[in-house]
């Protein structure tokens, strides 16, 4: 008896290898996508700062230039840390 498969249909699922579930700055999970985007994935990529904290790329964009506007003497500051924020590399 021979079995013609007529139709497959593939199912997977991803997840961020983040230490945390959400984005300290919006809250919002890592599965899921930051505020300013309506899908998840390629398009709301997260980031880590050099202190292993991370983030949404927009939400950490957003604050990096409000820190710069705010205080143009110092450099941006993790959100969570303190730390002077750098990505890592």
């Amino acid at each position: 008896m021979k079995v013609k498969i007529l139709q497959w249909h593939a199912v997977a699922s991803w997840t961020w290898d983040a230490q945390d579930e959400t984005c300290g700055i919006c809250r919002m999970a890592f599965d899921g996508c930051c505020p300013d985007c309506k899908f998840p994935g390629d398009d709301c990529p997260l980031v880590w700062g050099a202190c292993n904290h991370s983030f949404h790329l927009h939400c950490i964009l957003k604050w990096v230039n409000s820190q710069n506007s705010q205080a143009s003497q110092q450099q941006p500051q993790c959100p969570m840390c303190r730390r002077e924020w750098q990505f890592k590399a």
